[in-house]
């Protein structure tokens, strides 16, 4: 009787058995590697964790080490930072908006810009080699391309990084009005009732809670209340908060009061945001339109009629 491991390799020699067999290796191969990137993603998505590190001190180590880069990179500033001061302001103001503040983010912007303007276009004309076919020009129209890419791709994600930032911060609102009106009519001042505010709601929104501790520290270092609400609107750019700031700066100038000026303004703004949901409400019908038209209504039809449709083909091919 032959051994195993003959018998293996008498089963390798058969070309449709060592096919099947690689196929089968193939397969599994495949399989655990997905597996392990399952766990790994699973793992980066687990919130426990997120919340972990969230809590954990931050690595001072990593913290110089970015630090050192960004100094570097202002020893090079004024290569491609633009010498227009209002764009330079209005992009800084964009940058706080999605949340980047640090002194140095301008800096890293712009340099992360002018770098995939130059890469993208690089690593485009570095695969002219692998097709050969292709024709000179398009080669150099898809580099033209790709630069354009890198440069409006930066201010694309800092819009949408805008965006999601300020949702998050309009979405905490409602609660942090309400958590104001109970504070203040509570027997708290303004500044107490905005710092237990940010305490309360500081594991819910997160953001919300640091914009608010952020003009609690601003006050306490001697800025002007209204200033440092001011400054909040600033930041943040969204029309609900500048009107409670305007709301709040009135009430203080003219000596009402404030626990009244908030109950007030948040019934408005609850008004304000049942008539934002009616309208947006009323536009799902038109909304609805084209998935209907080009989605639901021909497969609607194909099942309808499509019977009858044969039926009729059928009948008319007879009589032919």
């Amino acid at each position: 009787m032959k051994s195993f491991i003959e018998t293996l390799f008498d089963l390798m020699d058969n070309p449709d058995v060592a096919r099947n067999g690689a196929v089968v290796l193939f397969a599994a191969a495949i399989f655990l590697v997905g597996m392990v990137g399952l766990l790994l993603l699973a793992r980066h998505l687990d919130p426990v964790k997120k919340r972990l590190d969230a809590l954990m001190i931050q690595d001072t180590s990593t913290v110089s080490v970015i630090e050192q880069w960004a100094e570097q990179l202002d020893r090079f500033a004024h290569i491609f930072l633009p010498h227009n001061q209002d764009l330079q302001k209005s992009t800084i103001d964009r940058l706080t908006r999605a949340g980047y503040r640090s002194p140095n983010s301008l800096v890293i912007y712009y340099f992360i810009r002018l770098l995939l303007m130059v890469v993208l276009p690089l690593l485009v004309l570095l695969m002219y080699p692998f097709f050969p076919k292709i024709e000179p020009d398009k080669f150099f129209f898809s580099a033209a391309i790709a630069g354009m890419l890198g440069m409006l791709g930066p201010s694309y994600y800092l819009d949408k990084k805008t965006t999601k930032h300020q949702r998050s911060l309009r979405n905490g609102l409602p609660d942090a009005i309400d958590l104001l009106v109970v504070c203040t009519e509570a027997g708290l001042g303004l500044n107490a009732a905005i710092l237990r505010v940010a305490q309360v709601i500081s594991d819910i929104h997160p953001l919300l809670a640091e914009e608010l501790l952020m003009v609690t520290a601003e006050i306490r270092a001697g800025v002007d209340r209204t200033q440092a609400m001011s400054n909040l609107a600033r930041r943040t750019g969204l029309e609900d908060i500048k009107g409670l700031i305007t709301v709040l700066a009135q009430s203080m100038r003219f000596g009402t009061s404030i626990a009244q000026t908030l109950r007030i303004y948040s019934e408005e703004f609850r008004d304000k945001r049942m008539q934002k949901a009616d309208e947006e409400a009323a536009k799902l019908g038109t909304k609805m339109i084209f998935p209907l038209i080009f989605c639901v209504m021909p497969g609607f039809f194909i099942i309808a009629m499509g019977p009858a449709v044969i039926k009729a083909m059928a009948v008319f091919s007879n009589m032919g």
